[in-house]
């Protein structure tokens, strides 16, 4: 789009009438969502253009902004969401998951089980979606609780923190990673800051609150867990083996981020460069895994491909919500309307770390989806030009901030609210007094932490 076409057509449109458009967009989005369950995709990309007519945009800027949206937002993370879906699911099929489990637990011992299965949770929830790493390890989890005659909210919740922290904070989960690319900042700052971020929302939301659940309320064993035998463990590849590969990706893009940084590297600062590129990283990973959990442990190239084409599946989903936040952010910031929602915050003098959580709080209970959260609160907050001038590590407690909004006060309108519910076999009122607790207790720690990050940023 001609840029001088568009600021003439931006001065031509009326403050008040942008915050209008931009109001009215939004409440039809959600209400769209909310009321007549219309898919998200069609919600988002419905409410974007509604707001480019409501603002008096032409229709070729419209247009524009759909097609610069959905461009611009794919390049950024497409290859990176296929490549960790199928990272996860080698990591998965292979049993990496249960190897980390189990010899986690060992270590800490069935007195610290509870913090051995956060920092597992964590750990697998970076590749594995959370849905998949629940269903995974829910069973070490009841296998604790029925050994040592507990509740199982004293193993389940800190297993269900450390999911959610991974899932929230940690790339290369899909979250975070749309919401680095929507601002602009480098995944190696993003990890850094979400590890930080990620840590300290886990021991709050797990080992503690989970011993404070597994206390008050008892909930037993699901009669059909009960009675299940146990896997064999000298099936499972080895942890380092597991670890290794897990470690890849995030050793390489941070060093690629450190690389910029320190001047000592600057002579291999083109390789790492090269290796860091978080596509690169990614796709090492994964060859690594086809090799050593793949390959190793007795499966063949037909079984790997179909394994992880079928692991492509649920990516279309995340790849078109997040292709159409991208389009409500440049509707938002060709219209004129963040140029209007940045001076309203400067007017707040609020910090825009704060900005970015309460965002993602309101369309987080609204909606329910996190993905939708992350995506409409990335696409409001990337069209200030406040943006531009921040710090990479500021931009990264931004991400971290709205990943945390985005998973406060999980309740009905949210799926993961009932696959909690159904797996771990409570009813609707103790769930709500535990893991909707939980949620808030990982995403209000770990805002927290970012902001008090972004104070020395």
């Amino acid at each position: 789009m001609n840029v001088i076409a568009l600021a003439a057509t931006q001065s031509e449109i009326s403050p008040v009438r942008l915050v209008i458009a931009a109001l009215l967009g939004l409440a039809l989005l959600l209400v769209l969502i909310i009321k007549f369950k219309v898919q998200a995709m069609i919600a988002i990309l419905a409410g974007a253009v509604f707001i480019g007519l409501v603002a008096g945009m032409p229709f070729t800027a419209i247009v524009d902004s759909v097609n610069e949206g959905i461009g611009n937002t794919l390049k950024g993370i497409a290859l990176l969401v296929g490549l960790g879906s199928m990272f996860g699911a080698i990591l998965e099929i292979s049993g990496g998951a249960q190897t980390l489990a189990v010899s986690m637990v060992k270590w800490f011992g069935d007195k610290k089980a509870a913090w051995a299965l956060g920092i597992t949770g964590l750990i697998i929830s970076m590749p594995v979606f959370f849905d998949a790493g629940l269903i995974i390890l829910i069973p070490l989890a009841f296998s604790l609780a029925k050994k040592t005659k507990r509740s199982s909210l004293f193993y389940a919740i800190p297993l269900l923190a450390g999911l959610a922290v991974g899932h929230a904070f940690i790339p290369p989960t899909p979250g975070p990673i749309l919401v680095a690319n929507m601002l602009g900042v480098d995944l190696g700052w993003v990890i850094m800051v979400g590890i930080l971020c990620g840590i300290f929302a886990m021991i709050v939301a797990g080992p503690i609150w989970g011993s404070i659940c597994g206390n008050k309320y008892y909930i037993p064993v699901p009669d059909h867990v009960a009675n299940q035998q146990e896997f064999d463990e000298s099936k499972l590849p080895k942890f380092g083996m597991v670890v290794g590969v897990i470690l890849i990706p995030l050793v390489l893009i941070i060093l690629n981020s450190v690389s910029k940084v320190i001047p000592a590297l600057s002579g291999i600062q083109p390789i790492l460069a090269f290796l860091g590129e978080p596509f690169m990283a990614l796709l090492i990973a994964t060859v690594a895994a086809m090799l050593i959990l793949g390959v190793r442990h007795g499966y063949n190239m037909e079984e790997l491909e179909k394994v992880m084409t079928k692991s492509l599946e649920p990516t279309g989903m995340i790849l078109l919500v997040t292709a159409c936040g991208g389009v409500l952010r440049y509707m938002l910031q060709n219209s004129g309307i963040g140029d209007v929602i940045g001076n309203a915050v400067a007017g707040a003098h609020l910090p825009i770390v704060v900005i970015a959580f309460l965002v993602a709080v309101l369309v987080r209970i609204s909606v329910g989806s996190a993905t939708v959260a992350m995506t409409m609160a990335a696409g409001i907050i990337s069209a200030m030009p406040e943006i531009a001038s921040l710090s990479p590590m500021y931009l990264a407690c931004v991400t971290a901030a709205v990943a945390g909004g985005a998973t406060v006060i999980s309740h009905f309108n949210d799926s993961g609210f009932w696959l909690v519910k159904s797996l771990v076999g409570m009813d609707e009122k103790t769930t709500l007094k535990t893991w909707t607790i939980m949620e808030t207790l990982v995403g209000g720690t770990g805002f927290v932490v970012a902001l008090v990050i972004s104070f020395f940023c």
